[in-house]
């Protein structure tokens, strides 16, 4: 199947990326969330993104425009009813993915694939609640998407073969780097990633180091690009909490288990630079 049309549920930070590099790349995109403000916002974030890629002189504005121009956004998920391939970028919940998937479903056409962006729900499970699961997979952009190369590609038990082979071609289309993993929570990036981020935590509650010192340990140390706190608010400190409870839930083992400073952050508000306030302050 020819992809052409690209559908996007959620226009927050990934999904105005996705939609970002689908229509960089070509492809008209179809970006739906459920407000007009939330749809403003990550069309303005979209924006903005193009506009440093042509201020550092990686894109032209004439690029710029078009890419602008390919992309619709709707609260209304009819509008999906022509997309070749459907993805959901809803925050990291069961429930909230399942609802949207089924809503996805019920309208999409029945050649089309479904994707699911989670960074650690089993893609079997969500593909269980759909009549057709054998179209359903998952890929998992990593933030910021316009940036980041690695698309992880996850199967689940009913994923056929054929939904595989047209993700992984799309994904390339898109100018990034498929990888195939197997289905298991946190799948490979996001099972080795948390944990440490959780650990820095934990260091952090004891007093070990500033979080100042311990960013700069590992990226002086261990030649990461940033640090595992930082990166922490890049991400989202809910979605990291997410992923520790997914991982603790799946794997009934307790090294998974959140560090009470991650959780009181979290109850706080301060769930990073989306809030403009995290481990760091960015007011």
């Amino acid at each position: 199947m020819e992809i052409e049309t690209v559908g996007i549920v959620g226009a927050g930070t990934m999904g105005a990326g996705i939609a970002q590099t689908a229509a960089v790349a070509g492809l008209k995109v179809v970006m739906i969330d459920v407000t007009d403000a939330a749809l403003s916002k990550g069309l303005a974030a979209l924006s903005s993104s193009l506009e440093r890629l042509v201020s550092k002189g990686k894109l032209d504005a004439d690029a710029r425009a078009a890419a602008l121009a390919r992309i619709e956004t709707s609260t209304d998920y009819q509008r999906l009813r022509d997309a070749n391939i459907v993805i959901e970028a809803a925050t990291e919940n069961n429930d909230l993915k399942v609802r949207i998937l089924k809503q996805i479903e019920s309208v999409a056409r029945a050649d089309a694939i479904i994707a699911s962006n989670t960074s650690s729900i089993s893609i079997t499970a969500l593909g269980a609640a759909l009549a057709d699961p054998s179209r359903f997979i998952g890929m998992h952009f990593f933030n910021p998407v316009p940036m980041m190369p690695l698309v992880e590609i996850i199967r689940g038990v009913r994923t056929s073969p054929q939904t595989a082979d047209a993700v992984r071609e799309l994904t390339t289309r898109f100018d990034k780097s498929p990888v195939g993993v197997k289905n298991s929570p946190g799948f490979v990036v996001n099972r080795i990633l948390v944990p440490m981020i959780n650990e820095a935590f934990f260091v952090l509650a004891e007093g070990i180091a500033t979080p100042d010192e311990i960013d700069a340990g590992m990226k002086l140390g261990a030649n990461h690009p940033i640090g595992p706190l930082a990166l922490a608010d890049l991400v989202g400190l809910d979605v990291v909490l997410s992923v520790l409870e997914v991982f603790q839930k799946d794997f009934g083992d307790p090294k998974y288990r959140p560090c009470p400073l991650l959780r009181e952050l979290v109850a706080a508000g301060h769930l990073g630079r989306k809030t403009g306030h995290g481990v760091y302050n960015y007011a």
